[in-house]
């Protein structure tokens, strides 16, 4: 049977076209469409179990996978087959999860997942930002309820105009690269990097992406329509019981109220807001309790946000007892750990981030082998957050999405302050040591001031904050680094970066609908405020790059060298380079590039760096037509003189006796000895021979009346063609002789 096939077409205005189509492919998941741009198709499926769990969240898995087929490739490694997902698939999972999340009712706990799927890629396409737009589309054809469609999209700034979606090609000439995740009506998402931008060239930025959006989504709109809309399945809501809220709420609000008010530190304030819900439990029966012990949780959680944020709203008072723009007390120490290429301790109050930097060649370099990009990364960022840094205990299984995609935001703050001529590979590894909000921003100030600690000239020093914000109609408190608890209770989640001329990277996550461009642009503005006061706390600290790197940290010095020289560098089988990092205790890493071959010398022994130039001086040296040079003999012998360049040891050439001295030499040791050092002139290769030629005589003054005599030969020989007219001028010809 021929299936019936379903298709939208979106318009990007610039001759692209994104199709979104279902009907052919995984027709028994709830929901499925393949999503197309240029020879980009991503195939997405949502299915939702149809038996709750008994888990107190709600269970969505969202995964991300681009097969490698999809770009005609072989997996790497040994076992040719996918394995665990990339971190730049986590992060893609990342993004359109925080988007969808939110929109599934809050009581649904039914096991649900989205699969998106690279079947075939593009160079010219950017699959990520085609993800949410997939998920979105595959769950609005199918009977799983959600509150609205939503979509992302890529915008870029590239000379001055803004794009939708780019190429990666056109991508690296971008100056802000963003992308943005939203509703019809509100902004959800945005994660992005930039070349020091504006608050208000940011804001214009998000308001192109969403227009875009919106007609993605009225595409799904259409689609499900055609399709055939599902009605949103039932299921059986959570219980609810005013009459509890209400006790509760009686109970406890003034408590939580006064308690919020007395600026505890994180743990005597949770040890107060504890005590205070066993308090709540003994307003309840035994039987109540067991009846009704979720909801009772769930309404002192409501109670306890609800007064929080009263608070703030209220008296313009928060947790710790700032006002809503102050910035928590900061302490900074550089070069603390003794052995690293470069260290840093950044404190803000309850936050704590330990970030070292190291030192290496274009060999370290993180590569990146993936079906849509190869390459590599010469600056990278790990960010590592222990369970004791919130004072808790539990088993640690690998690197998590969380460390992975807070230090992908860490990275972008950074990554365009390295100077484009850092001859680095530079690794920077973030330690979070104590966590009460915020400590990929407390990473970013951390990783700055240990970049400028270990010698690395940035261009800038950039420093982050995390701002919150808490709304009530009209009425709303814009937070400046926020704590985790404001977190948890707040509407937004907005992490901003930069320098102190402008916008490097940025996250935020909206959790209200309708936020408006007011409140956004004002909360940037109180982010920039903020930057600049921690800004000014970093320059107390460090207020400059090191002039040099630590004496024990490597230094690194480059090279470049002609391609035909590369060979003649590495030796037989390697043996030259690898007798030359022995003896010099460096490294070399030798890279061809446009056709030339780029020598990276590390080593912490400058004069083990030097006898390495000096040697790659001696392989590469090539001397000039008509220059003079000073060479040492290093050999005798009865037609000549082997020197070498004492410029450029190692490089020999014949000083032929006949080149010696304007006079007639008939031993070379007239004239010079092993281990003399004398000037010679260049002539380069000599046409007849084939070799290069070289004269002493050449630089010394013509004597009056001189006669030039017949050259000699390779053994000191008159060079007269035949034997008969050797020196013998003055005899007869042989018919005469009689």
């Amino acid at each position: 049977m021929i299936p019936k096939v379903f298709k939208e077409v979106i318009d990007l205005g610039d001759g692209r076209e994104i199709s979104i189509e279902t009907g052919k492919l995984a027709k028994q998941a709830h929901g499925s469409v393949v999503v197309k741009m240029g020879n980009a198709m991503l195939l997405c499926t949502v299915v939702s179990s149809h038996t709750p769990t008994t888990m107190d969240f709600f269970p969505l898995t969202l995964d991300y996978r681009e097969k490698f087929a999809a770009a005609g490739r072989y997996p790497g490694g040994f076992f040719k087959r996918e394995a665990r997902p990339s971190n730049e698939e986590i992060l893609v999972m990342r993004l359109v999860d925080r988007v969808l999340r939110p929109l599934f009712p809050s009581d649904y706990k039914f096991e649900t997942q989205v699969m998106i799927q690279l079947m075939s890629h593009d160079d010219d396409v950017m699959p990520d930002a085609l993800a949410g737009l997939a998920a979105s589309a595959a769950i609005q054809l199918s009977d799983i309820p959600f509150e609205t469609p939503i979509s992302e999209a890529r915008v870029a700034r590239i000379d001055g105009e803004f794009v939708i979606n780019p190429s990666r090609t056109d991508l690296a000439k971008a100056d802000i690269d963003m992308i943005v995740g939203a509703s019809a009506d509100s902004v959800m998402m945005v994660e992005g990097e930039m070349h020091e931008c504006s608050e208000e060239e940011m804001a214009e930025a998000i308001k192109f992406a969403h227009e875009a959006i919106k007609v993605q989504i009225d595409a799904q709109v259409r689609l499900a329509e055609a399709f055939g809309k599902k009605t949103p399945r039932d299921y059986e809501p959570e219980k609810k019981d005013e009459s509890i809220k209400d006790r509760i709420n009686e109970a406890v609000y003034q408590k939580i109220y006064d308690i919020a008010k007395q600026a505890l530190p994180k743990h005597d304030r949770a040890d107060a807001f504890s005590s205070l819900k066993e308090e709540v439990k003994t307003l309840f029966s035994e039987e109540e309790l067991e009846e009704h012990g979720g909801l009772i949780s769930k309404y002192f959680k409501e109670v306890h946000k609800t007064a929080v944020r009263d608070l703030t709203l209220k008296e313009g008072i928060r947790l710790d007892g700032r006002k809503t723009d102050e910035i928590r007390p900061i302490w900074s120490e550089i070069d603390y750990l003794p052995s690293t290429h470069g260290s840093a301790i950044f404190t803000r109050g309850e936050t704590q981030a330990l970030a070292t930097v190291t030192l290496g060649t274009s060999r370290q370099a993180n590569q990146v082998d993936l079906p849509t990009y190869q390459g590599e990364e010469t600056f990278y960022l790990h960010y590592n957050f222990p369970p004791f840094s919130t004072g808790d205990a539990y088993p640690l299984r690998g690197t998590s999405r969380r460390e992975i995609g807070h230090g992908n935001l860490a990275q972008r703050a950074l990554k365009n302050m390295i100077p484009t001529d850092c001859p680095y590979t530079v690794r920077v590894v973030s330690e979070v040591l104590e966590s009460n909000g915020s400590s990929s921003m407390a990473t970013v100030c951390a990783g700055t001031m240990a970049l400028m600690d270990a010698g690395v000239k940035l261009k800038k020093p950039v420093s982050g904050i995390a701002m919150g914000l808490i709304s009530q109609g009209e009425d709303y408190a814009v937070l400046s680094d926020i704590l985790g608890d404001e977190d948890a209770l707040g509407d937004m989640d907005f992490k901003v970066t930069g320098t102190a001329d402008g916008i490097t990277a940025c996250q935020m996550d909206i959790k209200v609908k309708g936020l408006s461009y007011e409140i956004l642009v004002n909360a940037l503005k109180q982010a920039r405020e903020g930057r600049l006061h921690i800004l000014g706390k970093i320059h107390e600290a460090i207020a400059e790059p090191k002039a040099a790197v630590k004496a024990h940290a490597p230094k690194m010095v480059t090279v470049t060298i002609p391609q035909d020289f590369i060979g003649a560098l590495i030796g037989p089988g390697g043996k030259v380079i690898q007798e030359l990092q022995k003896t010099t205790g460096t490294e070399i890493v030798i890279n061809e590039v446009d056709e030339q071959g780029v020598v990276e010398i590390l080593g912490t022994d400058q004069e083990g760096i030097d006898a390495v130039l000096r040697k790659i001086d001696s392989i590469t040296f090539k001397p000039e037509k008509g220059s003079v040079y000073e060479v040492k003999v290093i050999k005798v012998l009865d037609f000549g003189a082997v020197v070498e360049y004492v410029d450029a040891p190692g490089n020999e050439v014949l000083l032929h006796i006949s080149e010696l001295a304007w006079e007639r030499t008939d031993n070379v040791t007239d004239i010079v000895n092993i281990g003399d050092v004398i000037d010679v002139k260049y002539f380069g290769v000599d046409p007849k021979t084939r070799k290069e030629k070289v004269s002493r005589k050449a630089l010394l003054e013509k004597p009056e009346g001189y006669v030039a005599r017949p050259p000699r030969d390779d053994k000191g020989r008159d060079n007269r063609g035949s034997r008969d007219n050797r020196g013998r001028d003055d005899r007869k010809p042989r018919e005469n002789r009689n």
